[in-house]
Protein backbone atom coordinates (compact mmCIF):
# COMPACT_ATOMS: atom_id res chain seq x y z
CA UNK A 1 0.00 0.00 0.00
CA UNK A 2 2.91 2.28 0.57
CA UNK A 3 4.78 1.86 -2.39
CA UNK A 4 1.62 2.15 -4.05
CA UNK A 5 0.90 5.71 -2.76
CA UNK A 6 4.64 7.19 -3.59
CA UNK A 7 4.21 5.67 -6.85
CA UNK A 8 0.67 7.38 -7.84
CA UNK A 9 2.29 10.94 -5.86
CA UNK A 10 5.65 10.32 -8.05
CA UNK A 11 2.91 9.87 -11.42
CA UNK A 12 1.08 13.28 -10.20
CA UNK A 13 4.24 15.31 -9.92
CA UNK A 14 5.62 13.81 -13.19
CA UNK A 15 2.07 14.75 -14.73
CA UNK A 16 2.21 18.31 -12.94
CA UNK A 17 5.75 19.10 -14.05
CA UNK A 18 4.72 18.94 -18.44
CA UNK A 19 1.80 21.71 -17.01
CA UNK A 20 2.70 25.30 -18.02
CA UNK A 21 2.08 28.75 -15.90
CA UNK A 22 1.70 31.49 -18.41
CA UNK A 23 3.21 34.80 -17.83
CA UNK A 24 2.37 38.15 -18.38
CA UNK A 25 4.86 41.00 -17.52
CA UNK A 26 3.85 45.10 -17.65
CA UNK A 27 6.76 47.17 -17.07
CA UNK A 28 10.59 46.26 -18.06
CA UNK A 29 12.93 48.22 -15.61
CA UNK A 30 15.06 47.17 -12.70
CA UNK A 31 12.44 44.78 -10.74
CA UNK A 32 11.28 43.32 -14.42
CA UNK A 33 14.65 42.79 -15.48
CA UNK A 34 15.45 40.92 -12.48
CA UNK A 35 12.35 38.92 -12.89
CA UNK A 36 13.90 37.65 -16.02
CA UNK A 37 17.30 36.86 -14.96
CA UNK A 38 15.98 34.77 -12.10
CA UNK A 39 13.34 33.04 -14.10
CA UNK A 40 16.37 32.57 -16.61
CA UNK A 41 18.96 31.58 -13.43
CA UNK A 42 16.87 29.32 -11.20
CA UNK A 43 14.42 28.09 -13.89
CA UNK A 44 14.73 24.66 -13.35
CA UNK A 45 14.90 24.85 -9.07
CA UNK A 46 11.67 26.58 -9.57
CA UNK A 47 10.14 24.16 -12.19
CA UNK A 48 11.32 21.30 -9.66
CA UNK A 49 9.62 22.96 -6.39
CA UNK A 50 7.15 23.81 -8.03
CA UNK A 51 5.86 20.98 -9.96
CA UNK A 52 5.11 23.01 -13.41
CA UNK A 53 6.68 25.61 -15.74
CA UNK A 54 6.55 29.29 -15.43
CA UNK A 55 6.63 30.52 -18.88
CA UNK A 56 7.18 34.51 -19.54
CA UNK A 57 4.98 35.05 -22.80
CA UNK A 58 4.57 38.54 -23.07
CA UNK A 59 6.12 41.82 -21.95
CA UNK A 60 5.09 45.15 -22.46
CA UNK A 61 6.95 48.35 -21.78
CA UNK A 62 6.52 52.05 -23.41
CA UNK A 63 10.50 51.43 -23.97
CA UNK A 64 10.91 48.28 -26.17
CA UNK A 65 13.95 49.66 -27.80
CA UNK A 66 16.78 50.36 -25.56
CA UNK A 67 19.24 47.64 -24.60
CA UNK A 68 18.13 46.05 -21.02
CA UNK A 69 20.75 44.61 -18.53
CA UNK A 70 19.03 41.32 -19.36
CA UNK A 71 18.20 41.07 -22.95
CA UNK A 72 14.94 39.27 -24.13
CA UNK A 73 14.19 38.44 -27.58
CA UNK A 74 12.58 41.65 -29.27
CA UNK A 75 9.62 39.19 -30.67
CA UNK A 76 8.98 38.77 -26.24
CA UNK A 77 8.06 42.70 -25.94
CA UNK A 78 5.22 44.57 -26.76
CA UNK A 79 4.29 48.21 -25.85
CA UNK A 80 0.45 47.11 -25.74
CA UNK A 81 -0.16 45.95 -22.55
CA UNK A 82 -3.54 44.32 -23.98
CA UNK A 83 -2.00 41.91 -25.50
CA UNK A 84 -0.89 40.58 -21.98
CA UNK A 85 -4.20 41.53 -20.36
CA UNK A 86 -6.69 40.67 -22.96
CA UNK A 87 -4.52 37.21 -23.91
CA UNK A 88 -6.76 33.88 -22.74
CA UNK A 89 -3.31 32.45 -22.10
CA UNK A 90 -2.55 34.16 -19.81
CA UNK A 91 -2.56 33.43 -15.99
CA UNK A 92 -0.68 35.28 -14.02
CA UNK A 93 -0.08 39.47 -14.87
CA UNK A 94 2.98 41.08 -13.10
CA UNK A 95 2.85 44.61 -12.92
CA UNK A 96 6.02 46.11 -12.58
CA UNK A 97 5.68 49.64 -13.69
CA UNK A 98 5.17 51.59 -10.87
CA UNK A 99 2.95 54.55 -10.25
CA UNK A 100 -0.89 55.40 -10.21
CA UNK A 101 -2.19 55.45 -13.76
CA UNK A 102 -2.09 53.37 -16.20
CA UNK A 103 -0.93 50.64 -13.56
CA UNK A 104 -4.47 51.04 -11.92
CA UNK A 105 -6.20 50.64 -15.02
CA UNK A 106 -4.03 48.12 -16.05
CA UNK A 107 -4.75 45.95 -12.91
CA UNK A 108 -8.30 46.83 -12.42
CA UNK A 109 -8.66 45.01 -16.03
CA UNK A 110 -6.32 41.96 -15.49
CA UNK A 111 -8.68 41.31 -12.87
CA UNK A 112 -12.15 41.40 -14.36
CA UNK A 113 -10.50 39.62 -16.78
CA UNK A 114 -10.08 36.87 -14.32
CA UNK A 115 -6.37 37.09 -14.23
CA UNK A 116 -4.12 36.72 -11.38
CA UNK A 117 -1.95 39.69 -10.44
CA UNK A 118 1.27 40.11 -9.10
CA UNK A 119 2.47 43.45 -7.92
CA UNK A 120 5.50 45.77 -6.23
CA UNK A 121 3.16 48.45 -6.50
CA UNK A 122 3.31 50.22 -3.12
CA UNK A 123 1.69 53.51 -3.66
CA UNK A 124 -1.26 52.15 -6.27
CA UNK A 125 -1.80 49.69 -2.72
CA UNK A 126 -2.02 52.20 -0.29
CA UNK A 127 -3.60 54.39 -2.11
CA UNK A 128 -6.47 52.26 -4.00
CA UNK A 129 -6.21 49.64 -2.79
CA UNK A 130 -9.41 49.07 -1.35
CA UNK A 131 -10.85 49.29 -4.89
CA UNK A 132 -8.14 47.10 -6.06
CA UNK A 133 -8.75 44.20 -3.58
CA UNK A 134 -12.73 44.79 -4.23
CA UNK A 135 -12.32 44.18 -7.58
CA UNK A 136 -10.17 41.34 -7.12
CA UNK A 137 -12.52 39.55 -4.79
CA UNK A 138 -15.51 40.60 -7.07
CA UNK A 139 -14.11 38.27 -9.97
CA UNK A 140 -12.79 35.47 -7.47
CA UNK A 141 -8.79 36.05 -8.10
CA UNK A 142 -5.81 36.60 -6.18
CA UNK A 143 -3.62 39.35 -5.90
CA UNK A 144 -0.41 38.99 -4.25
CA UNK A 145 2.61 41.56 -3.13
CA UNK A 146 5.18 40.92 -1.18
CA UNK A 147 7.33 42.79 -3.31
CA UNK A 148 5.58 45.81 -1.88
CA UNK A 149 6.65 46.33 1.05
CA UNK A 150 10.47 45.53 2.56
CA UNK A 151 11.51 44.23 -1.05
CA UNK A 152 12.92 40.84 -0.35
CA UNK A 153 11.95 40.66 3.19
CA UNK A 154 9.01 38.01 4.01
CA UNK A 155 6.88 41.15 5.97
CA UNK A 156 3.66 40.14 4.31
CA UNK A 157 3.68 36.66 4.68
CA UNK A 158 4.49 37.10 8.36
CA UNK A 159 1.49 39.20 9.13
CA UNK A 160 -1.20 37.37 7.20
CA UNK A 161 0.10 33.65 7.86
CA UNK A 162 3.21 33.39 10.25
CA UNK A 163 1.28 35.82 12.94
CA UNK A 164 -2.28 35.26 12.17
CA UNK A 165 -3.04 33.87 15.32
CA UNK A 166 -1.55 36.65 17.09
CA UNK A 167 -3.27 40.13 18.08
CA UNK A 168 0.09 42.37 16.81
CA UNK A 169 0.96 44.21 20.06
CA UNK A 170 3.77 46.85 18.38
CA UNK A 171 5.18 47.07 15.18
CA UNK A 172 8.37 49.08 14.41
CA UNK A 173 10.16 49.26 11.51
CA UNK A 174 13.06 50.88 9.21
CA UNK A 175 11.03 50.64 5.69
CA UNK A 176 13.39 53.02 3.96
CA UNK A 177 16.53 52.07 2.85
CA UNK A 178 17.58 56.11 1.24
CA UNK A 179 16.71 57.73 4.66
CA UNK A 180 18.47 54.75 6.65
CA UNK A 181 21.79 55.14 4.43
CA UNK A 182 21.93 58.48 5.14
CA UNK A 183 21.16 58.87 8.60
CA UNK A 184 24.04 55.52 9.14
CA UNK A 185 26.70 57.73 7.55
CA UNK A 186 25.65 61.24 8.91
CA UNK A 187 26.21 59.10 12.65
CA UNK A 188 29.18 57.16 11.98
CA UNK A 189 31.72 59.55 8.87
CA UNK A 190 29.99 62.55 10.56
CA UNK A 191 29.36 64.13 7.44
CA UNK A 192 26.47 66.63 7.17
CA UNK A 193 23.12 65.58 5.21
CA UNK A 194 23.48 67.06 2.35
CA UNK A 195 27.04 65.62 1.62
CA UNK A 196 25.89 62.32 2.40
CA UNK A 197 22.65 62.68 0.35
CA UNK A 198 24.60 63.48 -2.78
CA UNK A 199 26.54 60.45 -1.91
CA UNK A 200 23.74 58.22 -1.89
CA UNK A 201 22.44 59.59 -5.43
CA UNK A 202 25.51 58.78 -6.55
CA UNK A 203 25.65 55.47 -5.58
CA UNK A 204 21.73 54.85 -6.97
CA UNK A 205 20.54 54.35 -3.30
CA UNK A 206 18.41 57.34 -4.08
CA UNK A 207 16.69 59.48 -6.98
CA UNK A 208 17.55 62.79 -8.57
CA UNK A 209 14.21 63.99 -6.69
CA UNK A 210 14.55 62.06 -3.28
CA UNK A 211 11.46 63.44 -1.57
CA UNK A 212 9.53 60.54 -1.29
CA UNK A 213 12.13 58.68 0.53
CA UNK A 214 13.35 61.58 2.93
CA UNK A 215 10.10 63.38 3.87
CA UNK A 216 8.87 59.34 4.33
CA UNK A 217 6.30 59.32 1.88
CA UNK A 218 7.62 55.90 0.71
CA UNK A 219 7.53 54.66 4.50
CA UNK A 220 4.02 56.33 4.35
CA UNK A 221 2.95 53.84 1.49
CA UNK A 222 4.74 50.73 3.15
CA UNK A 223 3.13 51.69 6.71
CA UNK A 224 -0.21 51.99 5.21
CA UNK A 225 -0.06 48.32 3.74
CA UNK A 226 1.44 46.52 6.84
CA UNK A 227 -0.89 48.11 9.03
CA UNK A 228 -3.82 46.67 6.81
CA UNK A 229 -2.10 43.34 7.16
CA UNK A 230 -1.34 43.72 11.07
CA UNK A 231 -4.51 44.40 12.20
CA UNK A 232 -7.23 43.93 9.24
CA UNK A 233 -8.57 46.89 8.24
CA UNK A 234 -8.62 49.38 5.64
CA UNK A 235 -6.47 52.30 6.01
CA UNK A 236 -6.53 56.04 4.55
CA UNK A 237 -2.94 56.64 4.68
CA UNK A 238 -3.47 60.39 4.82
CA UNK A 239 -4.00 59.87 8.37
CA UNK A 240 -1.17 58.85 8.98
CA UNK A 241 0.94 61.24 10.73
CA UNK A 242 4.48 61.36 8.85
CA UNK A 243 7.70 63.73 9.39
CA UNK A 244 11.09 63.16 7.07
CA UNK A 245 14.80 63.45 7.91
CA UNK A 246 15.61 66.75 5.89
CA UNK A 247 15.45 68.59 9.62
CA UNK A 248 18.28 66.39 11.42
CA UNK A 249 21.47 68.47 11.72
CA UNK A 250 25.12 66.94 12.89
CA UNK A 251 24.75 68.87 16.08
CA UNK A 252 21.55 66.58 17.32
CA UNK A 253 23.10 63.34 16.08
CA UNK A 254 25.78 63.77 18.49
CA UNK A 255 23.67 64.51 21.04
CA UNK A 256 21.72 61.05 20.16
CA UNK A 257 25.29 59.71 20.99
CA UNK A 258 25.45 61.11 24.43
CA UNK A 259 22.57 60.24 25.52
CA UNK A 260 22.82 56.52 24.63
CA UNK A 261 21.02 56.69 21.18
CA UNK A 262 20.88 56.53 17.60
CA UNK A 263 18.65 58.21 15.32
CA UNK A 264 16.26 55.98 12.10
CA UNK A 265 13.78 57.18 10.47
CA UNK A 266 10.87 54.29 12.29
CA UNK A 267 7.53 53.76 11.05
CA UNK A 268 5.37 52.62 14.24
CA UNK A 269 2.12 50.80 15.81
CA UNK A 270 0.89 50.10 18.55
CA UNK A 271 -1.82 48.23 19.47
CA UNK A 272 -4.09 50.51 21.95
CA UNK A 273 -7.63 48.48 22.71
CA UNK A 274 -9.74 49.16 19.76
CA UNK A 275 -7.94 51.90 18.48
CA UNK A 276 -4.26 51.53 17.18
CA UNK A 277 -1.33 54.55 17.26
CA UNK A 278 0.57 54.74 13.94
CA UNK A 279 3.37 57.14 13.23
CA UNK A 280 6.68 57.98 10.96
CA UNK A 281 9.24 59.99 11.87
CA UNK A 282 13.08 60.14 12.98
CA UNK A 283 13.23 58.15 16.55
CA UNK A 284 16.11 57.85 18.98
CA UNK A 285 16.66 54.51 20.34
CA UNK A 286 18.90 52.63 22.24
CA UNK A 287 22.61 52.16 21.09
CA UNK A 288 22.03 48.39 22.04
CA UNK A 289 18.48 48.29 20.41
CA UNK A 290 18.43 45.70 17.21
CA UNK A 291 16.83 48.36 14.97
CA UNK A 292 19.71 50.75 16.04
CA UNK A 293 21.92 48.82 14.41
CA UNK A 294 20.26 48.27 11.28
CA UNK A 295 22.72 50.10 8.92
CA UNK A 296 22.89 51.16 5.46
CA UNK A 297 20.50 50.74 2.77
CA UNK A 298 18.86 47.67 4.93
CA UNK A 299 15.34 47.21 6.21
CA UNK A 300 14.47 46.06 8.93
CA UNK A 301 10.93 44.78 11.09
CA UNK A 302 10.46 43.90 14.94
CA UNK A 303 6.94 42.77 15.61
CA UNK A 304 5.43 41.63 19.39
CA UNK A 305 2.58 39.49 18.73
CA UNK A 306 0.57 38.79 21.66
CA UNK A 307 1.60 35.08 21.36
CA UNK A 308 4.97 34.92 20.03
CA UNK A 309 6.72 37.49 21.44
CA UNK A 310 9.35 39.82 19.52
CA UNK A 311 9.77 38.91 15.53
CA UNK A 312 13.22 40.60 13.91
CA UNK A 313 13.10 40.62 10.32
CA UNK A 314 16.12 42.01 8.30
CA UNK A 315 17.16 42.46 4.69
CA UNK A 316 17.70 44.05 1.58
CA UNK A 317 14.53 46.11 1.32
CA UNK A 318 15.28 47.23 -2.38
CA UNK A 319 17.10 46.39 -5.37
CA UNK A 320 17.10 44.61 -8.51
CA UNK A 321 17.00 40.75 -7.47
CA UNK A 322 16.30 40.94 -3.82
CA UNK A 323 12.48 42.71 -4.84
CA UNK A 324 12.72 40.25 -7.80
CA UNK A 325 13.24 37.60 -5.13
CA UNK A 326 9.49 38.54 -3.86
CA UNK A 327 8.17 38.73 -6.91
CA UNK A 328 8.81 35.33 -7.87
CA UNK A 329 7.98 34.23 -4.34
CA UNK A 330 4.12 35.42 -5.27
CA UNK A 331 4.00 33.93 -9.05
CA UNK A 332 4.91 30.49 -7.08
CA UNK A 333 2.19 30.75 -4.53
CA UNK A 334 -0.35 31.75 -6.47
CA UNK A 335 0.54 29.04 -9.06
CA UNK A 336 0.62 26.15 -6.31
CA UNK A 337 -2.79 27.05 -5.87
CA UNK A 338 -3.67 27.13 -9.53
CA UNK A 339 -1.98 23.73 -9.87
CA UNK A 340 -4.53 22.23 -7.23
CA UNK A 341 -7.67 23.99 -8.14
CA UNK A 342 -7.68 26.67 -4.93
CA UNK A 343 -7.61 30.54 -5.19
CA UNK A 344 -7.44 32.76 -2.53
CA UNK A 345 -6.21 30.40 0.37
CA UNK A 346 -5.07 33.16 1.94
CA UNK A 347 -7.23 36.63 2.38
CA UNK A 348 -5.43 39.38 0.71
CA UNK A 349 -4.90 41.42 4.21
CA UNK A 350 -5.51 39.22 7.18
CA UNK A 351 -9.31 38.75 7.20
CA UNK A 352 -12.26 38.91 4.16
CA UNK A 353 -13.22 41.61 2.28
CA UNK A 354 -16.81 40.86 3.49
CA UNK A 355 -15.87 41.66 7.23
CA UNK A 356 -12.92 43.74 6.88
CA UNK A 357 -13.49 47.44 8.14
CA UNK A 358 -11.65 50.69 8.83
CA UNK A 359 -9.04 51.15 11.20
CA UNK A 360 -9.54 53.90 13.87
CA UNK A 361 -6.93 55.61 14.59
CA UNK A 362 -5.74 57.82 17.89
CA UNK A 363 -5.16 61.17 16.96
CA UNK A 364 -2.00 62.17 16.60
CA UNK A 365 -1.70 65.11 18.91
CA UNK A 366 -3.16 62.43 21.39
CA UNK A 367 -0.34 59.78 21.02
CA UNK A 368 1.99 59.34 24.27
CA UNK A 369 5.75 59.31 24.36
CA UNK A 370 8.93 60.58 25.34
CA UNK A 371 10.79 63.63 23.68
CA UNK A 372 14.34 65.06 23.01
CA UNK A 373 14.37 68.97 22.99
CA UNK A 374 17.37 71.09 21.91
CA UNK A 375 16.77 74.85 22.67
CA UNK A 376 18.99 77.51 21.45
CA UNK A 377 18.79 79.82 24.63
CA UNK A 378 20.82 82.44 25.97
CA UNK A 379 23.93 82.22 28.19
CA UNK A 380 22.72 83.92 31.36
CA UNK A 381 20.92 82.88 34.61
CA UNK A 382 17.43 81.74 35.17
CA UNK A 383 17.17 80.51 31.33
CA UNK A 384 16.67 76.79 32.31
CA UNK A 385 14.61 77.92 35.17
CA UNK A 386 12.11 79.73 32.45
CA UNK A 387 12.08 76.86 29.90
CA UNK A 388 11.80 73.73 32.60
CA UNK A 389 8.54 76.31 34.21
CA UNK A 390 7.14 75.93 31.13
CA UNK A 391 7.57 72.19 30.87
CA UNK A 392 5.95 72.01 34.17
CA UNK A 393 2.96 73.71 33.68
CA UNK A 394 2.09 71.49 30.60
CA UNK A 395 2.92 67.97 32.67
CA UNK A 396 6.05 67.57 30.75
CA UNK A 397 8.72 65.62 33.34
CA UNK A 398 12.05 66.38 32.40
CA UNK A 399 14.60 63.02 32.31
CA UNK A 400 17.93 64.31 31.69
CA UNK A 401 19.84 67.79 31.00
CA UNK A 402 22.63 68.51 29.25
CA UNK A 403 24.05 72.04 28.69
CA UNK A 404 27.47 72.79 27.12
CA UNK A 405 29.05 74.74 24.30
CA UNK A 406 28.77 78.36 23.16
CA UNK A 407 27.46 79.98 19.84
CA UNK A 408 29.09 83.14 18.42
CA UNK A 409 25.58 85.10 19.29
CA UNK A 410 26.20 83.96 22.47
CA UNK A 411 23.37 81.40 22.62
CA UNK A 412 24.06 77.66 23.96
CA UNK A 413 22.59 74.73 23.28
CA UNK A 414 20.46 73.37 26.08
CA UNK A 415 19.52 69.79 25.65
CA UNK A 416 16.72 67.75 27.36
CA UNK A 417 15.09 64.28 27.43
CA UNK A 418 11.82 63.71 29.26
CA UNK A 419 9.40 61.29 30.63
CA UNK A 420 6.25 60.27 28.31
CA UNK A 421 4.18 63.09 27.74
CA UNK A 422 1.30 64.47 25.42
CA UNK A 423 2.05 65.39 21.99
CA UNK A 424 -0.79 68.49 22.42
CA UNK A 425 1.04 69.29 25.29
CA UNK A 426 4.32 69.27 24.01
CA UNK A 427 3.52 71.23 21.01
CA UNK A 428 1.67 74.31 23.42
CA UNK A 429 4.64 74.08 25.91
CA UNK A 430 6.91 74.24 22.87
CA UNK A 431 5.13 77.07 21.38
CA UNK A 432 5.41 79.39 24.75
CA UNK A 433 9.11 78.73 25.02
CA UNK A 434 9.54 79.37 21.86
CA UNK A 435 7.93 83.18 22.46
CA UNK A 436 10.67 84.10 25.17
CA UNK A 437 13.12 86.32 24.41
CA UNK A 438 15.79 84.44 25.54
CA UNK A 439 15.20 81.33 23.29
CA UNK A 440 17.13 82.46 19.53
CA UNK A 441 15.64 79.87 17.32
CA UNK A 442 12.81 77.46 17.27
CA UNK A 443 13.31 74.48 19.51
CA UNK A 444 14.31 70.74 17.85
CA UNK A 445 11.96 68.28 18.84
CA UNK A 446 13.11 64.44 17.98
CA UNK A 447 10.64 61.62 19.66
CA UNK A 448 12.31 59.01 21.95
CA UNK A 449 11.33 55.23 21.73
CA UNK A 450 12.82 53.85 25.10
CA UNK A 451 10.97 51.87 27.74
CA UNK A 452 13.74 52.61 30.26
CA UNK A 453 12.43 56.32 30.93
Amino acid sequence: MYATIIKTRKLNLGYQAMKKITLGMIGFGTIGSGVVKLLRENGGLIERRLGARLFLKRIADLDITTPRVVPVPPELMTTDAAQIIDDPDTDIVIELMGGYEPARSFILAALANGKHVVTANKALLATYGNEVFMVADRHDVDIRFEASVGGTIPIVKTLKESLVGNQIDSFMAIMNGTSNYILSKMTDEEKPFDVVLKEAQALGFAEADPTFDIEGIDTAHKLAIALSLAYGKRVDIDEIYREGISGISMQDLEFAKEFGYRIKLLALAFSRGDLVEARIHPTMIPVDAMLANVNSNFNAFHIIGSSSGPVFLYGQGAGMMPTASAVISDIIDIARGMLHGVSRLVPYRSLGEDIIDDIRLIPFPEIRTNYYFRFMAADKAGVLSKISGILGEMNISIASVIQKGRKKDGAVPVVMTTHKARERDVREALARIDRLDVVHEPTVLIRIEDERL
